[in-house]
């Protein structure tokens, strides 16, 4: 069992303002992991201030890019030599299968690869000649750092999503405190320990794990210039209201609820395959998960057929076991959370192909849910509208392509969705009409070079390549 009984704020661990170690529990069988000190809104103050400082007279801000460039090499390549170290606590932690958290951590280091990319191509000062040859002047375009950043992750894939943040934050110059979930309390000291390591200037940095309440604190605190935030589009709409009223920068990386459109000339052995891991990776609780899938009338049986034996194929159980796919749900609150869905699309008249709200037998020890999947629903069944951040798939049959975009476009959320066709071209025209930030097109990898985020109510701004990059500066103009 690991305790770790101080806060990482500025480059160093200190005591926190009040002793209050939380119990890391594993989902799988509630065993106790690790005891961490939690942070409270004196703690953000310390490390808000320590940023202010840090930004204001420290000399990062003033760092030569190639040099701040240098230190996210240093710390990519710190985090890849102890990669499967990291995998097996996220799945301790979290209750990921194994296999989501090692092939996570290849995908990390393409994150940050793009980001370095982009960095390194990025005009950090420009000279803008004049468009009218009358105009004696030049103009200058600077790229500068926007400030003091409080970044917001949440629990379901911690690594990813704090390098998503902090190495765009970074490389701008800005200066970090990162507020993480509670959850992960024992993956985010490991890396605590790596940033340290790759040897960060004083008061760059800091990570804290806390609650809501003190998330809510940090991210109102006068002293924070910009918000990133990712995590449900409930919180988010909070925190879109305090930076309104604050005049915060602030980005939103928010809730899903994606499309998987199999086209009638699809291979639907191929598609279910793909569906595996593009609609119930990770547990089910992702945001980026197609969980809606659109399949045509005159191929639905052989659809949902195809679905059938798929989830009832996957190796529901230990995290750590070599032949698990789906692992527990984070927390208790959660495993109930997705077993009341079940209940209710039983409710609402959807066709409970496989699954159920049963625990798996032998697992009642653990946060378990039964993979399930529903037949015969509508878009207008919460089932089909709600994130439920859980192994459960809805089967919705539409009549020609022109109905599928419709029922796919009919939400709230525009996030992620896919399309499955034998025709590559006509699998891009369909992209193309659809309300949403991220297709893949027959199970493609999403890449790190473009832009990731939403429409709607999925979220504001993009992280990723040039484009995430931009989001972490501020554009000032100078004219000679």
């Amino acid at each position: 069992m690991i305790t770790r009984d101080k806060l990482y704020i500025g480059g160093q661990w200190v005591a926190p303002a009040e002793e209050n170690l939380l119990e890391i529990r594993s989902p799988h069988d509630q065993s106790v992991l690790g005891r961490v000190a939690q942070a409270h809104p004196r703690d953000v103050d310390r490390a808000v201030a320590t940023a202010r400082k840090a930004f204001d007279d420290g000399p990062w801000p003033r760092t030569d890019p190639a040099d701040r460039q240098e230190i996210i090499r240093r710390l990519n390549a710190l985090r890849e030599a102890r990669a499967d170290e990291i995998a097996e606590v996220i799945s301790a932690e979290n209750g990921s299968a194994g296999w989501f958290t090692r092939l996570g951590q290849p995908f990390l280091t393409r994150q940050v690869n793009a980001y370095l990319a982009a960095a390194e191509g990025f005009g950090w000062e420009e000279v803008v000649r004049p468009t009218d040859p009358a105009v004696a002047f030049d103009t200058i375009v600077r790229r500068e750092p926007i400030g003091v950043v409080a970044a917001v992750i949440p629990w379901n894939s911690p690594f990813s999503a704090a390098t998503a943040k902090l190495t765009p934050a970074l490389l701008a110059g800005n200066t970090v405190v990162l507020k993480v979930s509670p959850e992960n309390s024992l993956s985010m000291t490991l890396l605590a320990d790596l940033w340290h390591e790759a040897g960060l200037p004083e008061g760059v940095l800091s990570i804290l794990p806390a609650d809501r309440d003190t998330s809510e604190y940090l991210v109102s605190h006068p002293d924070v210039d910009k918000i990133a935030f990712t995590g449900s589009t409930r919180a988010g709409r909070r925190i879109a209201a305090i930076a309104g009223e604050q005049l915060k920068r602030v980005s939103l990386e928010l809730g899903g609820k994606s499309a998987a459109i199999i086209l009638d000339d699809a291979d639907v052995a191929a598609a279910v395959q793909g569906l595996r891991f593009g609609s119930l990776a990770n547990n089910g609780e992702a945001c980026i998960l197609q969980s809606r899938i659109l399949a045509p009338r005159s191929r639905y049986d052989e659809v949902v057929a195809a679905l059938k034996d798929m989830v009832e194929s996957l190796k529901v159980g230990d995290p750590a076991a070599p032949d698990t796919f789906v692992g527990p749900m984070i927390r208790p609150n959660q495993q109930e959370r997705v077993r009341d869905y079940i209940r209710t699309g039983v409710r609402e008249g959807a066709r409970l192909v496989t699954g159920g709200p049963e625990v798996p037998p032998g697992l009642e020890t653990g946060n378990y849910v039964t993979p399930t999947l529903f037949a015969d629903v509508h878009n207008g069944m919460r089932i089909a509208r709600e994130e439920i951040f859980g192994p459960v798939l809805v089967v919705i049959p539409y009549d020609d392509e022109d109905d599928a975009v419709r029922i796919a476009n009919d939400s709230e959320y525009g996030l992620s969705g896919g399309i499955w066709s034998a025709s590559t071209d006509r699998a891009l025209n369909v992209a193309r009409r659809l309300r949403t930030g991220t297709v893949t097109l027959n199970g493609s990898p999403m890449s790190f070079d473009g832009p990731f985020g939403g429409y709607k109510a999925s979220g504001i701004g993009r992280e990723y390549g040039v484009v995430g990059l931009t989001g972490y500066v501020e554009h000032k103009t100078v004219t000679r």
